[in-house]
């Protein structure tokens, strides 16, 4: 079975939709890892912080858990029609790692999904361009939530067969 990585934009609605899914993946025989992005709290990626920061505290844990994936599932909130600040800050120290900015990215199968207020469609679009543009390989189908809008079993057990299928 697979070894999933959930990775959170927010501690609040997407965090408990990813727990949510949890259930689902375990009940099929995955394991999942929580990554909270905002556990990290790293600084603004600017140049003069990289410069500064030789080793950035806790992007080697991060890169760690993130590289044992055998695929991700991102749950992020739509923020000003877009992701939100802590997710684009997240990649850019992420692909500042190494020789090879895609290296962590490259062929990683990543589902989408969101529980947003604002509907979730632009958060989805943003993120699929941006993961896609890294390398890699993003589900057609998103899990799209909202206080009005439980999430789908059907939804769910789809994007997990889809992640994990070899």
């Amino acid at each position: 079975m697979a070894n999933l990585v959930f990775i959170h934009a927010s501690d609040g609605n997407n965090a408990a939709l990813a727990h949510e899914v949890e259930g689902y993946a375990v009940d099929m025989g995955h394991t999942v890892e929580h990554v909270s992005l905002n556990a990290y709290d790293f600084p603004v990626y600017t140049v003069a912080h990289e410069k500064a920061t030789p080793v950035l505290e806790g992007l080697a844990e991060l890169i760690e858990v993130m590289d044992r994936g055998d695929a991700w599932f991102v749950f992020a909130p739509e923020y000003n029609g877009s992701y939100p600040p802590v997710l684009n800050n997240a990649i850019a120290w992420l692909s500042r790692e190494g020789d090879d900015f895609r290296r962590l990215f490259r062929d990683r199968t990543v589902a989408l999904g969101t529980h947003s207020g604002g509907g979730g469609q632009h958060v989805i679009m943003a993120m699929r361009m941006q993961f896609s543009f890294l390398g890699c390989i993003v589900l057609g189908r998103s899990l799209v939530t909202n206080k009005n809008k439980a999430a789908n079993p059907e939804t769910i057990n789809a994007m997990l067969n889809a992640m994990t299928k070899e």
